[in-house]
């Protein structure tokens, strides 16, 4: 009766690469097009490209699923909304502190590489979880709304500072 389930779903933020890696995908299918008049075998080309263009258009859109069951975390990686993939999990006996990004509490753990869970927009509301998992220290970078926080404050009130 006591059990705490809440989930977030956070959409990443398409970057200029991608735009970019897009444009030049399309480009090279309308060419590989194109070959099909020089070259006698040219047909192979534009089914390869298609074929790229179609698993990478899907791949690059991505979202995070934040998934938080009584004192488990589970960051889910989602691709084109039909693959997923179980990118980060953790019990609350791993948390060694979460703050928000850029706050004083974290300043012992600057060194520390990131992995990034966020949405990448700027000025997105940011938290960084330090985690000891295998006597390893990792930092996780995502984007918990509200609910999330509080629950994971209510488990850990002294390891966990929200805004």
């Amino acid at each position: 009766m006591g059990d705490f389930y809440t989930e977030q779903l956070v959409k990443r933020q398409k970057a200029s690469s991608t735009t970019l890696i897009k444009a030049i995908l399309i480009i090279l299918t309308v060419l590989s097009v194109v070959l099909i008049f020089m070259i006698p075998f040219g047909i192979i080309g534009p089914v390869i490209m298609i074929a790229l263009d179609v698993f990478l258009f899907r791949s690059m859109d991505v979202e995070y699923e934040y998934l938080f069951v009584n004192g488990s975390l589970d960051i889910d990686k989602i691709m084109a909304k039909s693959r997923r993939k179980n990118m980060f999990s953790m019990e609350m006996t791993d948390l060694e502190m979460m703050a928000p990004s850029g706050s004083p509490e974290l300043r012992p753990y600057q060194g520390l590489k990131g992995i990034d869970y966020s949405s990448g927009m700027p000025g997105a509301d940011t938290y960084e979880l330090i985690v000891v998992n295998n006597g390893e220290k990792k930092k996780i970078i995502f984007e918990p709304n509200k609910t999330v926080c509080e629950g994971l404050k209510m488990l850990a009130p002294r390891k966990v500072f929200c805004k």
